[in-house]
């Protein structure tokens, strides 16, 4: 829960890259420079991603790999692995909507999917019914546009509080599966779409709705179409109060943001007796600004009609804030001394304090629920009835801790006894319906252990455990085993990585291994069973090695960072120290046995990998995916502006100097191939020289 939003706008790693419209440009001054630099740029064309001569090109390069090294499909792994992601063996995810529980699936014979229905008993039984809601595959196709089909982006539940009916949802639907959606109002006891007088967005578009009550919704779009209510990112910027039975044209505005931020929204709702809404402005990737009120009438009075006012909420704006009943729950992100209080708090702490004494900025009544320590981090928050269950990780390796609320007081109930996890295994613990239950959806899995799934409780720290379903075994498993190390980095850092092999390996260095790694956006990476790695790799000898490197989430904010912007290399430093651990310390292979492997932000680590004078000495070969390459060009594609936080703004000729240090692009062109680079700003020519030779160094 606590990344939810962080993910959401991490969304684009996993589609299509597209070039902004102009007005996502930066300030005129600066464009006809960066035009000129694209201009002389070789490649530039293949920033049009969907147009026919990139694609062209991209049959072509296919068309050699295949000559090359032949027709993977043509394999019998391959069909093996087709088959894992094909099979009806996964276990289905629930989501418990009143007293039924959804889910949406995919198969051969529903490819866009179907969202469905059944009873926990039915769940409970080998063969369970279930009852189509949704069959995306038969709805009628997008009328805008090329695509020709729809893809599901979720739904949002129309919750009035203890008394709610449980019977609306907002669906979203992308045409194409783009970041543009569309939204439509549908009816849960009917299973149809509400037609009369319901909500509906038929222009895709990036949109954020939310029920504020049955009869009000608070929406962020590209409302007139001219992006003039998005961010500098592609997010909405302004949050209007749409009302039941009225044309979106109508919406009044409540909220908006500045063109800088990355995204705006407004979100209200009822928890455990208490009622909350809050304003947002995410300013940058880790900093937000929060406004708050505790609704007068939420059921039945809008938010314009509302006259309570918003406050602001007067936390560091790298800090996270949610609510748990009447108590506020604030997340740091860097240390910080609360008003009222000479205590200083950690970053990776998690504060908890009545709502009421937060605005007033007195914090002398705050409980630590948790302090991180060199060792232990805070991974991710699951809300019951009556608990707050945390998931920390120990060295990479998950604890679970239990608090419960009650008469406005925090209690530890963790048990001493903690459950036991092998080496490279993972749970997860996520609340079945927190509105009436504590009951827990308990899954574990691990690099060589199918997922499973159990019914728990948070009252007994999910001591009884109920199988629900289990996977089957996606390879053969025997005679492997994972073990961690941890190699030393550049700075004297250690950094953990998994080695899953064969067991009793001999270190002769002659191994086939593959390392893999992300290192960015404060993402853990933590265990979990991929049957494609263990047909593709593991049964036929291979080592996969995962690396906790730095710019992750592994050991909190602070391990995050110290891989930030300047401080990028840091990340690459550590995969070089891995990868020097591999060969020399555990002797289990060699550099023309070792692979590097990396996707979206991994990309650039792999890019910088190939390109870095150390690391490549240290690969004989690099799997790059979907990857981020040119730190010159990054922010002006798709939601490129949201990610300068993290890496850095090209804009600024003081942040360009150490991008331009990993941008993987340059780095091949100029460094390695003795290209002639374009001057970026001309003011710095002067000094062009010194900086090539720091770069050098």
């Amino acid at each position: 829960e606590n990344k939810t939003h962080q993910h959401k706008l991490l969304i684009f790693a996993r589609r299509i890259l597209r070039v902004l419209p102009a007005y996502f440009l930066p300030r005129q001054s600066f464009v006809k420079m960066s035009s000129s630099i694209t201009d002389s740029d070789p490649h530039a064309w293949l920033e049009e991603v969907l147009g026919e001569k990139p694609l062209d090109w991209v049959k072509e390069r296919n068309e050699d790999c295949i000559k090359t090294v032949g027709d993977p499909s043509l394999t019998s792994t391959y069909q093996r692995i087709l088959g894992i992601y094909d099979s009806k063996d996964k276990i289905p995810g629930l989501q418990r909507i009143g007293n039924l529980y959804y889910n949406f699936w995919r198969d051969e014979n529903h490819v866009q999917g179907i969202w469905r229905r059944t009873t926990l008993e039915s769940y409970q039984n080998d063969k369970t019914e279930w009852e189509t809601v949704i069959d995306v595959d038969a709805l009628p196709p997008p009328t805008t546009g090329t695509a020709k089909t729809w893809v599901w982006h979720g739904s949002d539940l129309l919750d009035e509080g203890p008394q709610s009916s449980w019977d609306r949802v907002l669906i979203s639907l992308s045409p194409g599966g783009s970041d543009a959606d569309t939204l439509r109002e549908f009816d849960l006891n009917t299973k149809s779409w509400v037609e009369q007088d319901g909500y509906e967005i038929s222009t895709p578009a990036k949109t954020r709705a939310d029920y504020r009550n049955r009869n009000e919704v608070l929406v962020g779009t590209d409302f007139g179409g001219d992006g003039s209510c998005l961010t500098d990112s592609g997010y909405p910027r302004v949050v209007k109060s749409w009302k039941r039975g009225t044309p979106i044209e109508e919406a009044v505005t409540v909220f908006e943001g500045e063109q800088a931020d990355i995204s705006c929204d407004q979100y209200a709702y009822f928890d455990r007796g208490a009622v909350h809404e809050f304003q947002r402005r995410s300013l940058t990737f880790y900093t937000t600004k929060y406004f708050y009120r505790s609704p007068t009438d939420l059921a039945n009075m809008s938010s314009l009609e509302d006259p309570t006012p918003f406050q602001e909420v007067m936390i560091p704006e790298d800090a996270s804030i949610r609510t748990f009943g009447h108590s506020g729950l604030l997340e740091l992100r860097t240390d910080w001394s609360a008003p009222s209080t000479d205590t200083i708090w950690k970053a990776g702490s998690l504060i908890a304090a009545p709502m009421v004494d937060i605005m007033k900025g007195d914090w002398s009544q705050a409980a630590v629920l948790f302090e991180p320590t060199g060792s232990v981090s805070l991974e991710g928050q699951s809300k019951t009835k009556d608990f707050l269950v945390l998931k920390l990780l120990r060295d990479v390796k998950t604890e679970l801790r239990f608090w419960r609320y009650a008469d406005g007081q925090w209690v530890d109930t963790t048990s001493s006894e903690k459950q036991a996890l092998g080496v490279g295994e993972d749970v997860h613990a996520s609340a079945v319906w927190p509105h009436d239950s504590n009951d827990i959806w308990f899954w574990r899995s691990g690099y060589l252990v199918p997922q499973t799934l159990e019914l728990a409780c948070a009252e007994d720290g999910c001591s009884t455990l109920s199988p629900l379903k289990a996977m089957p075994h996606m390879f053969d498993a025997t005679g492997l085993e994972v073990k961690q190390h941890f190699a030393t980095s550049k700075d004297g850092t250690k950094i953990p990585y998994f080695v899953m092999s064969r067991e009793n390996i001999v270190a002769d260095g002659s191994h086939p291994t593959l390392l893999d790694a992300y290192g960015g956006f404060e993402i853990s990476m933590t265990p979990g069973y991929s049957g494609g790695v263990g047909v593709g790799w593991l049964e036929r000898g291979g080592i996969k090695v995962i690396a906790n490197i730095r710019g992750g989430g592994e050991y909190g904010p602070s391990w995050h960072q110290a891989a930030l912007k300047e401080k990028r290399h840091k990340a690459y430093e550590d995969l070089e120290a891995v990868a020097f651990d591999l060969i020399n310390t555990l002797k289990i292979t060699c550099k023309e046995k070792l692979a590097c492997i990396g996707g979206s932000n991994g990309g650039l680590l792999v890019g910088n990998m190939i390109t870095r004078p150390i690391a490549s000495s240290l690969f004989g070969a690099a799997v790059c995916q979907v990857p981020l390459l040119d730190m010159w060009r990054y922010s002006k594609l798709l939601a490129g502006a949201s990610w300068m936080a993290e890496y850095g703004d090209p804009d600024k000729p003081e942040e360009w100097k150490f991008l331009r240090n990993h941008s993987a692009y340059h780095l091949l062109r100029y460094d390695c191939l003795g290209l002639e680079e374009p001057i970026y700003y001309p003011d710095d020519v002067s000094n062009a020289e010194e900086e090539e030779e720091e770069r050098k160094k």
